[in-house]
């Protein structure tokens, strides 16, 4: 199945009542469906055997604080033999819970553990869903569009105390001192040099 058109066509009768909307864009097929439906979904896409969507390329997460549903799950998937691309979305609510795909996708695994670090979305029957890329005791999730800039905490090396500890984020504006000038004209201090040579 080298056509994306006869492939959108098929994808949509076969799964009829499972694809809400799909097109083609950018020679990749974008599929939504709703989230209840990813597992027979996934599963349809990676056995059949005129698809072979066999691997998962890559699955994250865009954040709409504004919306309802809150975030909209993104899942890549490639088929090798007909070097064609799938992209499934589909809008979850803030504390709605996703369905794991480890038991379809190992490699999965990582990527979804790295969306509950970033964004919170927690996976059903995921069997090791912990954090991967922040710390245990890291408050908050970075890549929510209402996390603070500048964090909840800083981490550093105490000397006195021999580990590491926690401390309140503080900034520190001591030591700068903006002239706000473009910097192809020079700082105050260059120009000042110059005038006085």
């Amino acid at each position: 199945m080298n056509d994306l058109n006869s492939l959108e066509k098929k994808i949509n009768s076969e799964l009829t009542t499972k694809i809400k909307n799909s097109h083609i864009n950018h020679s990749q097929l974008y599929l939504t469906i709703d989230a209840e439906d990813l597992l027979e979904v996934v599963l349809f896409l990676k056995t059949n055997v005129e698809f072979k969507f066999k691997q998962l390329i890559e699955l994250t997460a865009v954040d709409y604080p504004e919306k309802k549903k809150r975030f909209k799950m993104v899942y890549m998937f490639l088929s090798h033999e007909n070097n064609q691309r799938v992209i499934l979305y589909l809008l979850i609510n803030e504390n709605e819970i996703v369905q794991s795909l480890t038991s379809i996708f190992p490699s999965s695994n990582w990527m979804e553990r790295e969306v509950f670090d970033m964004y919170g979305i927690k996976f059903k029957d995921h069997p090791d869903l912990r954090r991967i890329l922040t710390d245990y005791n890291f408050e908050g999730f970075p890549l929510r569009k209402d996390f603070p800039l500048t964090g909840h905490t800083e981490v550093r090396y105490s000397e006195e105390k021999k580990k590491v500890i926690y401390e309140p984020v503080q900034l520190e504006q001591n030591y700068r001192n903006f002239d706000y000038e473009s910097p192809w004209e020079g700082t105050k201090y260059i120009k000042k040099q110059s005038e006085n040579k």
